[in-house]
């Protein structure tokens, strides 16, 4: 096996110089753990992309920032999942220099737009529920300039690595590559903090902000109706469930790893275990399975069609074939006060 080269700035690599940071049999334990994420990531991402181009009636823009999210999930889990289960299976990085700055940057271009996206989700039923700007109907032209924006955004912030602002390094145990964290060089520490705070800080606010407004807006709803156990008040409840579960997700998966990273740049001279630093990455990486579950096989009309193609053509039980948004947003519309 090529030994583990550390990285001269790497306060991460801990232990006896020279030495890989894990055992042999710790590499293949990580490198079935990352298969356990990655196989399920690119089975329900590209259903999810293949069921949208086989039936029409998913191809409404309310749908289109979630088939975008798919497409960045498996962006995702075909650089970064695929490549660290190779890496891990070999135990050391295999594909050298150019390959980590190609690895590092295809992955943060999509873990970013991804992230974008969810935020992107958020703003989305916000507006259409909450109409903050009157009566304006969300059409084709707001999905895809959303889109846009989601890609634009994250190679914006992900393209000043090539450039020489940053840098794209080993992290964790060595297996995959990063943006920076461990480099004391001022340039470097000025772009992870600019970084963390638009591509982390921004998403997560807007994402925050936009559910809680969703919220109020469907409780004075319910209040102002008083249709207590009705359609109402179970829309809002789980909307109000659907939104817990899609904050918390995004904590487990961003805060450990954007925490982690900040606490390497403010004390550089720390000493963490790779196998400490390697968790932070792997449950970042690990919304690409669950994303797609949270936000698309919960919605009923994306379900009905994806889990017969999953089945290779076997019907379910059958579905509302409403998505929970275009439920809430019939149920706010036919009770909104005049």
């Amino acid at each position: 096996m090529q030994p583990f080269q550390l990285l001269p700035n790497a306060s991460f690599y801990v232990g006896p110089e020279k030495e890989p940071p894990l055992s042999r049999t710790g590499f293949i334990i990580l490198a079935i753990i990352m298969a356990i994420f990655t196989i399920p990531a690119i089975v329900l991402n590209a259903t999810v992309i293949i069921v949208s181009l086989m039936h029409k009636q998913l191809r409404q823009p309310l749908n289109y920032a979630l088939v975008n999210m798919a497409v960045a999930d498996l962006g995702t889990a075909m650089t970064g999942g695929v490549l660290s289960v190779v890496n891990n299976a070999l135990g050391y990085f295999s594909l050298g220099r150019t390959g980590c700055v190609m690895e590092g940057f295809a992955v943060s271009l999509c873990g970013i737009t991804s992230l974008c996206t969810v935020a992107l989700i958020a703003v989305e039923r916000m507006f259409v529920v909450c109409k903050p700007l009157g009566q304006m109907t969300f059409q084709k032209k707001h999905a895809v300039g959303g889109i846009v924006l989601s890609w634009l955004w994250s190679l914006t912030w992900n393209v000043p690595p090539l450039l020489g602002w940053g840098r794209y390094e080993l992290e964790g145990v060595g297996t995959s590559c990063a943006p920076d964290w461990h480099s004391k060089d001022p340039s470097n520490v000025s772009y992870i903090l600019a970084y963390f705070a638009v591509c982390f800080a921004v998403p997560f606010a807007l994402i925050v902000g936009s559910y809680t407004k969703l919220m109020w807006t469907l409780h004075q709803v319910s209040r102002m109706t008083c249709v207590e156990g009705g359609a109402v008040a179970k829309g809002e409840m789980k909307v109000a469930s659907m939104v817990v579960l899609m904050v918390l997700t995004f904590l487990v998966a961003w805060l450990p790893y954007t925490i982690l990273a900040l606490l390497v740049v403010y004390s550089p001279d720390i000493k963490i275990h790779p196998l400490v630093g390697t968790v932070p990455v792997y449950m970042a990486k690990s919304s690409t399975v669950y994303n797609p579950v949270i936000y698309i096989y919960l919605n009923n009309q994306f379900r009905r069609y994806a889990v017969p193609f999953l089945l290779c053509g076997r019907e379910p039980r059958d579905e509302d074939e409403a998505s929970e948004t275009t439920t809430t947003i019939e149920i706010t519309n036919k009770v909104s006060p005049s």
